[in-house]
């Protein structure tokens, strides 16, 4: 397959990087802020607050990672390999990590809503963590399908 054909896939992904990296950034350490100022008692909270939003950033950079390295093996004619079926295997469970950050995590920002009157600060945290597990359950419906696919495909291999 020609290189450029996932083209267009892969400056999505880094279109959808950037603006995660820009709110890494510039906004949760103003999150984080906003927090400590809404419960000055609680010192703690501005720093788990940035804790949790940092650490779903990680496993989110691996994920995009990992999908540049499908579209790597969709160029090489390797989209039919054990290594695909790692892949989808590993974004998977980077979101199923990011849900269980953000429910870690919701108490804190329940506290937030709470104290600013801002029901849009749960339903935001809430729409992340629904995301996170459609995309978790989509990767594993693929990674079984791959997986069957690659079955087949073996065995149609040996019957010839």
């Amino acid at each position: 397959m020609e290189r450029g054909s996932t083209l267009f896939l892969r400056a999505a992904v880094i279109l959808i990087g950037i603006p995660v990296l820009a709110l890494c950034i510039f906004v949760v350490p103003e999150i984080a802020s906003f927090a400590a100022e809404l419960y000055p008692d609680y010192s703690l909270l501005k720093y788990l607050i940035a804790i949790d939003l940092y650490a779903s950033a990680i496993p989110f950079y691996f994920a995009l990672y990992q999908a540049f390295k499908l579209l790597g093996y969709i160029d090489k004619n390797n989209a039919f390999s054990e290594m695909s079926v790692q892949v989808l295997k590993k974004i998977k469970y980077c979101a199923i990590i990011i849900s269980c950050l953000y429910v870690v995590g919701m108490p804190l920002f329940y506290l937030m809503a709470e104290k600013d009157d801002a029901p849009g600060i749960i339903v935001i945290g809430l729409i992340i963590i629904f995301a996170s597990m459609v995309i978790a359950v989509f990767a594993a419906v693929l990674q079984k399908l791959l997986k069957e696919a690659i079955d087949i495909k073996s065995e149609n291999d040996l019957t010839v």
